[in-house]
């Protein structure tokens, strides 16, 4: 029997519960909220097969390469899953400004300065490692840079929208897709020639079609990643960058990285150029995930087969 696509997955939660989240976090603050907060949790973690099976399974082969003596068990996926409760509160923190320059270790942003500087869009590829809400909500306030989010999940739109509630004057636009098709190719075009940015995530497999895929080695095993960003980046014909944000003892380090200046995929050699880009990316991912692997957000099968998982509601 398949297993269901991370995207049909239900969620765990709801708008009003996001919204709930939002007012007890101003009237609580982060210390009181947690304490209300951890036996929530607590259950999701207990209940959760799936995630939680997912969380150990991540955490356990990243133990493996790294060749630890001790393998991750049920505490360990516990600090998982609160982590990814606490990244909610630093998205929160960043659209209300309570995270300052004065928090921030930026990495080669001069390079960022400089795509500033030149007037040219570009696409930016992240991931579900460490908090990409935090690089958005910052970068734009000190670059004034209009940044295109696209997001794939209703969830992820509403979980958004409550953001921008609180700061509605921060110059993000969120674009729900279900696919990479030329319509959508067509509008970004005109965004990048507009000198904004493109941002998407490569490390989650399409909602729609399956074996749109490249099988690429990541921590030691083959994992499938979406053609579609790439393939993507390759038509808006425009330099692509690599983003990621990791916390650290409430730090936060953004990592922004060269990663082409245009790709290109010739038409004789397009599946093997391709395979190339997309491990280059995998490589990246991998090396900062092993950095913070309690900052791996996908709480799904990562190496599931894409032809074997249902995108069926």
């Amino acid at each position: 029997m398949a297993t269901k696509h991370w995207s049909k997955m239900a969620e765990r939660g709801s708008y009003l519960g996001m919204r709930f989240l939002l007012l007890s976090y101003r009237v609580l603050g982060r210390t009181g909220l947690w304490i209300v907060l951890f036996p929530v949790v607590f259950y999701f973690y207990c209940t959760g097969r799936v995630a939680r099976t997912a969380s150990l399974d991540f955490l356990r082969r990243v133990a493996q390469y790294q060749h630890q003596t001790t393998q991750p068990g049920f505490w360990q996926g516990l600090k998982h899953f609160m982590s990814f409760a606490d990244s909610a509160f630093d998205k929160i923190d960043a659209w209300t400004g309570r995270i300052s320059a004065q928090d921030i270790d930026y990495e080669n942003h001069a390079l960022f300065e400089q795509l500033q500087n030149s007037g040219q869009g570009a696409v930016f590829i992240g991931s579900h490692l460490g908090n990409l809400e935090v690089c958005r909500a910052l970068s734009v306030g000190r670059y004034q840079v209009k940044i295109n989010v696209l997001v794939f999940t209703h969830h992820a739109v509403e979980f958004n929208r409550t953001l921008q509630k609180i700061s509605p004057n921060v110059n993000v636009d969120l674009i729900q897709v279900t696919d990479m098709n030329p319509e959508l190719a067509i509008i970004l075009q005109q965004k990048i020639d507009a000198g904004e940015v493109v941002v998407i995530v490569g490390d989650r497999t399409s909602t729609s079609v399956s074996q749109r895929v490249s099988y690429c080695d990541f921590l030691g095993a083959p994992a499938p990643f979406s053609q579609g960003p790439f393939i993507l980046a390759a038509v808006l014909d425009c330099p692509v960058y690599l983003l990621f944000c990791l916390k650290h003892k409430n730090r936060y380090r953004v990592i922004f990285e060269s990663f082409a200046e245009q790709l290109t995929l010739p038409r004789k050699t397009r599946q093997a150029a391709l395979q190339s880009v997309i491990q280059r990316y995998a490589d990246r991912l991998a090396f900062f995930s092993l950095q913070a692997p309690y900052q791996w957000f996908n709480f799904f099968d990562f190496w599931q087969k894409d032809d074997c998982v249902s995108r069926d509601d």
